[in-house]
């Protein structure tokens, strides 16, 4: 399988951000959107994204804004958002080295500090997930938008045996090497977040929905997931509409 998640609709979507998105039925926008997605490795969530962000693109179009799902570009919009150079991708997987290498390789300037770059990351997150109509993979993203009311946080996860036989099909490795694959990416990702957002990614109470993978396809998962962010579109929406019927009229 492909990682390179919609590359070209990556920069379609960049591209659009310089159009105001268009009113909707009686003049009003849209209500905005957003999905993150948390993973157990193996789990589905790239085959889960795609299908879900070509869902969403059918059932809560907006025009020129076509949804996107951020994964490994995520790394190349940061880039790019901050000015920095194009082999430091290297240097931000969703883990860090040690303390001691991070240290030892930003005094001899082969890189800025892990904390900058995921201050950076942190920051582009927010910039897409305040555009909307994007679903963002990892790197945080669920802490990072917790705030905000448009975004729907989800969690796929899988047995170990599962997980295992997806990434030995899709990676083309061993049963050997893809266990060592999957332990691997599960510690990186749960110290990423327990050392930088100080979260363990396994609490339920982050995430609106926790999916299990193995008793539910992928391509379900994804409808579900479509289901629930259109109800809390509706949710949003009405929450707007109260507010600006609640609004007072100022009195001159």
């Amino acid at each position: 399988m492909d990682t390179r998640i919609g590359t070209e609709k990556c920069f379609s979507f960049i591209n659009s951000q310089a159009q105001p998105p268009p009113a909707g039925a009686g003049g009003q926008t849209p209500a905005k959107l957003a999905v993150t997605l948390s993973r157990e490795t193996g789990s589905g969530a790239l085959i889960v994204a795609e299908r879900l962000a070509d869902i969403l693109q059918a059932r809560a179009p907006v025009e020129g804004r076509p949804w996107t799902v951020f994964d490994r570009n995520l790394v190349e919009r940061v880039l790019e958002d901050h000015h920095l150079p194009a082999k430091l991708a290297r240097f931000m997987p969703e883990d860090r080295v040690s303390a001691i290498e991070d240290m030892m390789q930003e005094l001899l300037g082969l890189h800025p500090s892990s904390w900058d770059l995921i201050h950076q990351t942190t920051e582009t997150i927010l910039k897409l997930a305040e555009l909307g109509n994007v679903i963002l993979v990892g790197r945080g993203s669920t802490v990072i938008t917790a705030k905000l009311k448009h975004v729907f946080h989800v969690r796929l996860v899988g047995s170990l045996e599962r997980r295992v036989e997806r990434v030995e099909e899709h990676l083309k490795l061993s049963h050997r090497d893809a266990v060592a694959f999957v332990d691997r990416e599960d510690k990186g990702r749960r110290r990423y977040l327990r050392e930088h957002f100080h979260v363990d990614l396994s609490d339920p109470l982050l995430y609106h929905l926790v999916i299990n993978t193995d008793r539910i396809s992928c391509e379900d998962a994804a409808q579900i997931i479509s289901d629930s962010v259109l109800r809390l579109r509706a949710e949003c929406s009405l929450g707007e509409h109260l507010a600006r019927r609640l609004t007072p009229i100022a009195v001159h």
